[in-house]
């Protein structure tokens, strides 16, 4: 659902960049109270599992496509606040490396995938798990569901801000529609993939799984042949310890994998808001992409001819660019946050 330049006027795209660069400040300032010593270094993993994810287009109706937006995953993972800003790392690398997504259109991405779909995706997760049993298998339902709704959520919002802004005349209902009916699909897809990701972490620490914490699955007994809760215990049982790093190095194996090789066989057929665009005609107006001279533009390293070779290199360096710069960046909200507290 990367927007690129041209679909929203200058106006509305310099506002919807406002309440982007608002919400990353708002971030940097909550993700200080989300991160400690041993998930700083995971945050930049997310946004690095989410970049190679999201190279993963899988088909969801003919001719159309769809891919993980990342909202609810990372909220999830990290928190709302630390998932905001994943995101715009993310984003932020893809345009300009990848000419993936409007550089004027930045803000309105970051709105749309960032604010709106973590928003949406935690406020519902948060609910869920209030209301469920606490339990680990909780989390997974809970982040199905959350993960489905924000993305036909992020559609709507898309709408709104054509609404607002659009540069063509085609009628706001049909656009909403179109953008509505096809991503609640691809919310399937989305919602698959956060229920997998979240539970196969949460399997190995749950302790470092923000949306797991203070949820423990009840000790089963086996009686007569039956599973039964057993009592709880007087006090909870202490969090695995030690060094996240085994975690973070199969992440970032998983990733290198999934975006250097997987992505060679996703699906090329246009995402849902390149295929709306098209068949309403909402892209007349689009504009070349200011990175479109990249070396990388379009996931594929210059100069290179094998588009295997291209394509898996051109990820490779993607989530390794998009690792270093949210590690930095968590790193330095990391560091402000221990100096907050020794000052």
């Amino acid at each position: 659902m990367h927007v690129p330049d041209g679909f929203i006027n200058a106006p509305v795209s310099a506002a919807a960049g406002v309440v982007a660069a608002g919400a990353v400040a708002a971030g940097l300032r909550g993700a200080r109270r989300e991160l400690d010593e041993r998930t700083a270094p995971l945050a930049g993993l997310v946004a690095a599992f989410i970049f190679a994810v999201q190279m993963l287009n899988f088909p969801v109706a003919a001719g159309t496509s769809g891919h993980l937006l990342g909202g609810a995953l990372a909220a999830i993972l990290v928190g709302p606040w630390t998932g905001v800003l994943c995101i715009a790392v993310v984003l932020l690398m893809q345009g300009i490396l990848f000419a993936d997504g409007g550089l004027t259109a930045l803000g309105v991405n970051i709105t749309v995938m960032g604010v709106v779909t973590v928003v949406v995706a935690y406020a519902l997760f948060r609910g869920l798990v209030l209301v469920l049993p606490r339990t680990r298998r909780s989390v997974t339902v809970a982040s199905f569901a959350a993960a489905l709704v924000s993305v036909p959520a992020a559609a709507t919002a898309f709408t709104l801000i054509y609404a607002i802004g659009g540069t063509t005349d085609v009628p706001v209902s049909k656009v909403l529609t179109a953008m509505v009916g096809v991503h609640v699909l691809i919310g399937i897809g989305e919602a698959v993939i956060t229920m997998l990701t979240v539970a196969a972490v949460v399997a190995v620490r749950p302790d470092l799984v923000y949306g797991a914490r203070g949820l423990t699955a009840p000790l089963k007994l086996r009686v007569d042949g039956e599973l039964v809760d057993a009592a709880p215990a007087a006090a909870p049982a202490p969090a695995p310890a030690g060094s996240p790093k085994k975690l973070w190095i199969g992440g970032v194996v998983t990733a290198l994998v999934l975006a250097g090789f997987v992505s060679f066989y996703a699906s090329a057929s246009p995402d849902g808001l390149e295929k709306v665009a098209a068949d309403q005609g909402i892209d007349k107006n689009v504009e070349e992409h200011a990175a479109a001279d990249s070396p990388l533009a379009d996931y594929g390293v210059k100069g290179i001819e094998a588009p295997r070779l291209s394509g898996g290199l051109a990820g490779a360096i993607g989530v390794g660019a998009t690792l270093a710069v949210g590690t930095g960046a968590f790193w330095v909200v990391r560091r402000r946050k221990t100096a907050a507290a020794e000052a």
